[in-house]
């Protein structure tokens, strides 16, 4: 019998202790350097906006940045396996969330599959920032939901402290017997500061509570097997054997390994007005694609293998464990020079150059479909104060080839070209108000090799104002407009998508996608403690998604091809409406005669199309909650998470039973007994304690592939 939500937000907050949200204590103190203009932190931007430094990201690190970035407010994962995963920031992901290294887009494949793994790795990064919602303005119409940027440190624009720090992290978990390594070590001679970064990780396939298929999608399958056992007549006796055989995928999630390894190295010269630095970067990974080969499309027995039943089985076998083989690089040249000639501030540039390159094997050996993406993307930004205002304007420009190869390839080459300028101003008058907004004009021409060229001129704007009220209050709105122009998927994909288990159909003809948001937050905060609420509505015009659909073939409209359903690129309007409520409390001297600390943060989505239908993969309310209780260097702390059921799926979509996991951590500083610098630490952990069935909603593996089940984790983080 199912737990209702009630019953879990009871649990969740009993076992919190009654307390409110998961935030970081000090997230919302923390500099923002992901919005254009000044310097400000978290808690004088109006949306939701908030970093992880390099301890919360060891403490949350997970195989893929979605699912690190997880438990955070108002973000959730498209998790496939443990190969690949992007955040999905309020229901919006992939497309309409841009993902960054060091403030430029990461130039992969990501977006245009789920299965294909972002090139930004929290493994070695030194902090990640997340923008959510139209905050991001300055970043295009790809940002609509937001922006995850994530900052390895591998360029410096100020001199350290120290002439050489290292910081080394090592962990192991149980659940995949894995393995993860990371290190960071900088050297600083006079001017110049040299930067190395190495990380890797090895992961086996990992262990799952029960079946790998959701308890839905076994009815589904044994009512298809009923009805096919009717038709052909079959003896009761074959269908037991058959169904027997199928229930003993279970305990663990077959094909899920990965293995990631990542070289990096930056090169910085810091003077007293400027800098200027150059790093390189390399990774490679290989991950396994599971669910993909049993419920996938496959070649089977149709096509005349030769060598009789053995061979078949044997083909059959290889079928089902594909894997993607990956290869990255990526050349970031920054600088920036201080200015202050009265109108000017601060001039940065920068430009990325990445040749990035994925090949699906349908079996090793069988090589199956080759994508490769290269481009350049450049931004500079001029930092100025005129009557008051500090703001920037700035420019930025993107040339990216999409080529992608092989009888499986759902997407021909494309070409895309974009051209940016941007403005962006505050202004505070202390003790009265506050007022922020910007403006951007972008030009983007996608060139296919087949469908020819599709040009669109966006136009995105915002608005916003805050006060500080009396008694530790803050209150802030703000509306902006935001215009998307398609992606390559959206327009011209046509084929088999095997990850996604549909035949795709785009839609050249798709208009840019526009969207109104109005959204108001309300904060408080005191020596103690901190509470916070964003709520937000959008109104899209024009709306793209992924619906069940038909396609002319060969003369003639079908709902299959290829053996998989056909999923058409539609528009329509829609309506999304959500928040997120988060706080924290620390206690100095509590009971035991520890600090103890309490967060907990509860978020929302409720989508609508124009139609009434509902938008695909959305989150369901989320619940998080944590305790930590610490004396001098000893810490131990629980972390819970409650996910409601999602009844409300998208056309062709299954429903998602909600999950309730708890983690428990306890860590000791060595730093206190004189062992290495701040952060050095020894820790143990235990996620999904109780081998909680997870599913997430957000993901396209979500009936054949649950989360990770218990998990205990052991590690060591060394700073010097």
């Amino acid at each position: 019998m199912k737990k209702t939500f009630s019953r879990r937000l009871l649990v969740a907050t009993l076992l919190a202790g009654a307390s409110p949200a998961a935030f970081a204590e000090d997230t919302l103190d923390t500099v923002i350097v992901t919005t254009p203009g000044p310097d400000r932190s978290a808690d004088e931007l109006v949306g939701n906006v908030s970093a992880l430094d390099r301890e919360d990201i060891v403490e949350s690190l997970a195989a893929s940045l979605g699912d690190t970035l997880d438990r955070e407010p108002g973000v959730s994962t498209s998790t496939f396996g443990q190969g690949a995963s992007r955040p999905v920031l309020r229901g919006l992901g992939a497309e309409r969330v841009q993902v960054l290294t060091n403030g430029i887009g990461v130039i992969d494949a990501s977006a245009a599959s789920p299965d294909h793994q972002v090139s930004a790795d929290g493994i070695d990064a030194k902090k990640i920032e997340i923008v959510r919602g139209p905050a991001a303005l300055a970043y295009g119409g790809q940002a609509i939901g937001g922006v995850v940027n994530v900052i390895d440190g591998l360029i410096v624009e100020e001199l350290p402290e120290q002439p050489f720090s290292a910081d080394l992290f090592s962990a192991y978990n149980t659940v995949n017997e894995g393995t993860e390594l990371a290190g960071q070590a900088q050297f600083t001679a006079g001017e110049f500061v040299f930067t190395l970064s190495g990380s890797a990780r090895d992961f086996d396939d990992y262990d799952i509570p029960d079946f790998a298929e959701s308890s839905l999608f076994r009815e589904l399958e044994e009512a298809e097997e009923d009805h096919d056992h009717d038709d052909d007549d079959h003896d009761d006796e074959d269908h037991d054997d058959d169904h027997d055989e199928e229930e003993e995928t279970r305990g663990t999630l077959e094909n899920s390994f990965v293995e990631t390894q990542t070289i990096a190295g930056g090169l910085s010269w810091v003077g007293d007005n400027a800098f200027f630095g150059v790093a390189v970067r390399q990774q490679t990974a290989e991950y396994g694609l599971p669910g993909h080969g049993e419920h996938g499309h496959g070649h089977g027995e149709d096509e005349g293998v030769e060598g009789g039943e053995g061979a078949d089985l044997e083909e059959e076998e290889e079928e089902e464990n594909p894997f993607i083989d990956l290869e990255h690089t990526r050349i970031d040249v920054r600088g920036g020079i201080t200015v202050n000639n009265g109108f000017f501030t601060d001039i940065i540039g920068t430009v990325a150059i990445v040749d990035y390159e994925h090949t699906e094997f349908e079996a090793p050996g069988e090589t199956g479909t080759l994508y490769d993406s290269e481009g350049v993307e450049a931004r500079v930004e001029f930092d100025h104060v005129i009557g008051g205002f500090e703001g920037a304007f700035g420019l930025q420009y993107l040339d990216k080839d999409l080529n992608a190869f092989g009888e499986e390839a759902f997407i021909t080459p494309t070409d895309t070209q974009s051209f940016g300028m941007f403005l962006y101003e505050t202004q505070e008058w202390e003790d009265v108000i506050a007022i922020e907004g910007g403006i951007r004009f972008e030009s983007v021409e996608l060139d296919n090799i087949e469908f020819g060229t599709r040009d669109f001129d966006l136009f995105s704007a915002s608005f916003g104002t805050h006060k500080h009220l009396q008694g530790g209050f803050w209150l802030g709105g703000q509306v902006s407009y935001t215009e998307r122009a398609p992606n390559e998927s959206e327009l011209f994909a046509f084929g088999p998508h095997l990850a996604t288990e549909q035949f795709e159909v785009g839609d050249p003809t798709l208009s840019k996608e526009r969207g109104l948001n109005f959204e108001g937050t309300l904060r408080w905060s005191n020596e103690n403690g901190r509470f916070g609420i964003n709520l937000f509505t959008t109104e899209f015009t024009d709306f793209i998604y992924l619906t069940p659909g038909e396609v002319l073939i060969d003369g003639e409209l079908v709902d299959e091809e290829d053996e998989l359903p056909v999923f058409l690129f539609e528009q329509e309007n829609a309506r999304f409406f959500g928040g997120e409520l988060y706080a924290d409390y620390v206690i100095e001297a509590g009971p035991l005669g520890a600090e103890w600390t309490f967060d907990a943060s509860i978020d929302f989505v409720e989508t609508e199309l124009g139609s009434g239908g509902n938008v695909p993969y959305i989150p369901p309310v989320t619940f998080n909650a944590g305790a930590s209780a610490e004396w001098g260097p000893w810490e131990v702390g629980a972390a819970l998470t409650a996910a409601a059921d999602q009844d409300d799926p998208g056309e062709g979509q299954l429903e998602t039973d909600g999950f309730t996991t708890i983690d428990l951590r306890a860590e000791v500083d060595l730093s206190d007994f004189g062992i290495g610098a701040d952060g050095t630490e020894l820790f143990v952990e235990a996620r999904n304690v109780t081998d909680e069935e997870v599913r997430h909603a957000t993901s396209v593996l979500k009936d054949v592939a649950p989360a990770p089940g218990q998990n205990f984790r052991f590690g060591i983080r060394a700073a010097f």
